[in-house]
């Protein structure tokens, strides 16, 4: 089952990756990223101090007398892209409660979801919704870094389908407040301007844990040989694969799934170079 949602997950994640990155701005030259991360964040900053969430209707409000602001309910995560340090704000309005926990998804796994998206217009505006989906899987490793980050603070819920609508309870829910340069950058899209913060109200109902993008047997988040926390800059055989995306992470002719000495579904722990104890087998040519 986890296979077929690892493929659906994949299959999603072309459609959406496509349709986000289907851009209709260039880039400008020499663009100062570093400056824009301050300006967006100067607006993020005064966007939540300017506006309160309405849990009654699940929306954002210009703040009124009595209300307590964005800014004070909101956590704050760091995220660094391009060598900058970004500030990644988010609501939880449920963290999650699933009857089956399995702990928060990482940024490789696969994910399913309802999303509505604002863009920020100003420090007291924002638009309405320019993007709607409901009940999608996508993997968080092909998405706009706000999504890969922002969904990992949120756990999935439960499953209560019974021969009627796909149904899901005890899910996370919260609001994402996402800097440009963590979306679309100078770059924007069809519907979105260059340098525009953004807002996406999101629903997790289940992730795939340890999703294996390329079903060798090593989860996606564990084929980081660098252990720098990212697996997309790992291609151990320089055949212009990541690691989890490639059947073969060593290009010695074997399967990485068939490098499993012990049997048992794990390549990961199979070690049998006497010369290199500490290299697994998938990752040693040699062997």
């Amino acid at each position: 089952m986890n296979k077929i949602k690892n493929i659906l997950a994949i299959i999603f994640s072309i459609i959406l990756i496509y349709s986000c990155e289907n851009t209709t701005n260039l880039p400008i030259d020499n663009f100062d990223y570093e400056a824009q991360a301050l300006i967006d964040n100067d607006t993020l900053v005064q966007f939540l101090k300017n506006h309160y969430y309405d849990a009654s209707t699940d929306s954002i409000k210009l703040l009124t007398s009595g209300k307590v602001t964005l800014y004070e309910e909101v956590n704050t995560m760091s995220v660094t892209e391009n060598e900058i340090d970004y500030s990644l704000y988010y609501y939880v309005k449920k963290a999650g409660t699933p009857s089956i926990d399995k702990g928060n998804p990482t940024v490789m796994d696969s994910v399913f979801v309802n999303y509505n998206g604002q863009r920020i217009i100003n420090s007291d505006s924002i638009s309405n919704s320019f993007e709607t989906n409901t009940n999608i899987w996508f993997t968080l490793d092909g998405v706009i870094k706000g999504w890969t980050h922002g969904f990992t603070n949120f756990k999935g819920g439960d499953n209560i389908t019974n021969n009627g609508p796909i149904t899901y309870e005890n899910g996370g829910k919260g609001v994402l407040f996402i800097p440009s340069g963590l979306a679309y950058a100078n770059f924007g899209s069809t519907t979105i301007l260059p340098n525009e913060c953004l807002v996406f109200h999101i629903e997790l109902h289940d992730f795939v844990k340890d999703t294996d993008h390329d079903n060798d047997g090593v989860a996606s988040i564990l084929e980081d040989p660098d252990n720098d926390n990212n697996p997309k800059n790992d291609d151990t055989d320089q055949d212009g694969f990541a690691n989890y995306f490639d059947s073969d992470d060593d290009g010695d002719g074997v399967l990485t799934k068939n490098e499993d000495a012990n049997g048992d579904g794990n390549p990961a722990n199979d070690f049998n170079d006497p010369n290199n104890p500490s290299l697994p087998d998938y990752l040693n040519p040699e062997i």
